[in-house]
């Protein structure tokens, strides 16, 4: 486990320092030299977003510095720190997230050591002899004095295919009376049924972490390569984003907003959660 988390994470640093040429793009202020290298680090895109450090990328902002978290600052970088060339969001929802992230009266800021953000890691793996793509949800949480990412949810379609509750009137069911018998119909329920998942209750919810975890200690998982990374933020007071990295020609490079949402309620937030873990 703290292996497959260590090299994850260190997989997902290399990605951070990847090179890149550049934030501006048609449309977008003018280039004058002070923009000119692109957000190549997640790390860069928090303190660009939160305007802590300097137009040209070279100093960084601290409590008390003049231009820590400078309201101007961070409306010319929220402004390029969205994906402009191949994500549809619109410049209205554009402009209303950036108006309340850097209101006057209530600013909002990201906090890497907060909560309300996770990485989403899409790997390959041999299982059973075959490639298959497995997604890894990773989360930060304190360790010692420092943090450390830890895997908290996976996605994988084989292990789906092992559970396929049945409901309604035709699910197979254990006898309300069945204690009267001692549960000895237990045998016919969980041996002769191929679906014993049928006599859980209604809330029961797979484990797949566990059973990646036991595949993998059985030696049925192995690791082959990383496919690609993104992050998903809840920080930001009734919004989700998505940041993915860019490798592109141009000044739109680099770790950008790709997906922007407005969440009214909670149920909204649920219905987003539920989409990218792929949970039914």
């Amino acid at each position: 486990m703290k292996r497959i988390t260590l090299f994850v994470f260190a997989f997902i640093l290399s990605l951070q320092f990847a090179p890149g040429q550049g934030l501006y793009s048609p449309g977008q202020p003018k280039d004058d030299g002070r923009f000119a290298a692109s957000t190549k680090q997640l790390n860069q895109f928090f303190r660009r977003f939160n305007a802590e450090e300097s137009e040209d990328g070279l100093t960084r902002y601290h409590p008390g510095d003049k231009n820590y978290r400078d309201r101007d600052l961070r409306q010319k970088y929220i402004n390029i720190l969205f994906d402009n060339e191949t994500s549809e969001i619109p410049s209205s929802l554009k402009r209303e997230f950036i108006n309340q992230v850097n209101s006057i009266n209530y600013p909002q800021y990201l906090q890497f050591h907060g909560d309300q953000w996770f990485a989403e890691v899409s790997t390959v793996f041999n299982y059973k002899g075959n490639k298959e793509n497995i997604t890894l949800y990773l989360k930060l949480q304190p360790e010692g004095l420092g943090y450390e990412w830890v895997i908290h949810k996976v996605n994988f379609e084989a292990f789906k295919q092992f559970f396929d509750k049945e409901k309604g009137k035709d699910k197979p069911f254990l006898h309300p009376l069945s204690h009267e018998l001692g549960f000895m119909n237990l045998r016919k329920a969980l041996q002769d049924n191929k679906k014993p998942e049928s006599y859980t209750p209604d809330e029961f919810q797979p484990d797949y972490l566990s059973l990646f975890l036991y595949e993998i200690k059985k030696g049925n998982i192995n690791f082959v390569t990383v496919r690609g990374v993104k992050f998903h933020f809840f920080q930001i007071d009734k919004w989700y984003f998505e940041v993915a990295q860019f490798n592109r020609p141009g000044f739109n490079t680099g770790w950008l907003v790709s997906n922007l949402v407005k969440i009214k309620n909670e149920e909204d937030k649920e219905v987003i959660l539920n989409y990218i873990y792929d949970q039914k």
